[in-house]
């Protein structure tokens, strides 16, 4: 089936299965009743369901941040805000489809959102380059920022990237400039300032719009300063080691929160966000109000510290000492 992961091949045969059972013609010519069998099925499919959910690898996760049917920036922009009014160009050197942003509401609040976008087929995702940015889009990323700082708008990014574009022309045009530009600045904003990873989270291309007060991530969703094959490329020489380089990096949710890079891991409806784009979407928009509610209690000079504080406390760690060995008779 079309879209279907390896381990959600159980899930897809019950469900192919109770599909079939629901439309026999023989139900309705015979008078015959398969309700007492499609119950059983319906309960074996949520069992199989919730077995293999709680049971994912960092590498299944990995897997369904990138699923196709994910749910991307511009649906959230239509599930967990309204009025959304898109702004184009960075006013330097062209507009970037990979990056996306403009005026919205989240509730009673008007923010600036932007976030990365990637296609659903071929001839979208050319347009959008894949979800991955030119320096173009930081710079409208910028751009818009600042906008929004100046008419004290709180800012909320949407991540979903597998990095930055590393192309020559990115290059000739200083991608690692436009990124580093980002990081500096948005460490400045005065304005209360969410970034939410709804997928991918790959390296600079990620951070270039995740300097915030508050860091959410969803579920299946992962945050990481290389991608799995590109570690295992590295380390084991060999992308195939994939699956081994997911465990090592720690790069999910749950690892994330431990870690403390995260603040919250949003929770997604059963078998991960594409089952139900709708439920997703709200339940985001009621913890990015929770989280801009509790930011808009500080005064700016306030949150400014905190921000500072909170990501230079990163990387920090202790090593365990050895235990005593105990002396000898």
């Amino acid at each position: 089936m079309k879209n279907q992961l390896d381990f959600e091949k159980p899930i897809f045969e019950l469900q192919s299965k109770l599909e079939e059972l629901k439309k026999h013609p023989e139900a309705h010519s015979l008078g015959v009743s398969f309700e007492e069998e499609i119950q059983k099925i319906e309960a074996k499919l949520a069992e199989t369901r919730k077995q293999i959910v709680s049971n994912l690898t960092a590498w299944q996760r990995v897997q369904l941040a990138r699923h196709p049917k994910r749910p991307f920036t511009l649906d959230y922009l239509q599930n967990t805000f309204s009025d959304f009014s898109e702004i184009h160009g960075d006013r330097l050197f062209a507009e970037d489809r990979a990056m996306v942003g403009g005026f919205a509401r989240l509730g009673e609040h008007r923010v600036m959102v932007i976030g990365t976008q990637k296609g659903r087929d071929t001839k979208e995702n050319i347009l959008r380059n894949f979800g991955s940015a030119h320096p173009e889009g930081y710079r409208k990323a910028l751009r818009l920022m600042r906008l929004a700082d100046k008419f004290g708008l709180p800012i909320i990014t949407i991540i979903d990237t597998a990095g930055a574009y590393p192309g020559i022309g990115a290059e000739e045009r200083h991608i690692a400039e436009a990124i580093a530009v980002n990081l500096r600045e948005m460490m400045l904003l005065e304005v209360p300032t969410i970034a939410v990873v709804i997928g991918e989270g790959g390296s600079g291309g990620a951070l270039g719009i995740g300097v915030a007060d508050r860091v959410l991530i969803l579920e299946n969703a992962y945050y990481s300063v290389i991608s799995p094959e590109g570690c295992a490329a590295i380390l084991w020489k060999d992308r195939a080691a994939a699956p081994k380089a997911a465990e090592a990096l720690k790069i999910t949710a749950r690892n994330l929160l431990e870690l403390g890079l995260v603040d919250e891991v949003v929770p997604e409806p059963l078998g991960g966000a594409h089952n139900d784009p709708t439920a997703i979407g709200a339940t985001l928009k009621q913890l990015l109000l929770n989280h801009l509610g509790e930011l808009q209690k500080f005064p700016a000079a306030e949150r400014l510290k905190q921000r500072y504080n909170r990501f230079r406390a990163h990387g920090h760690f202790v090593e365990k000492q050895p235990s005593p060995q105990p002396a000898a008779a």
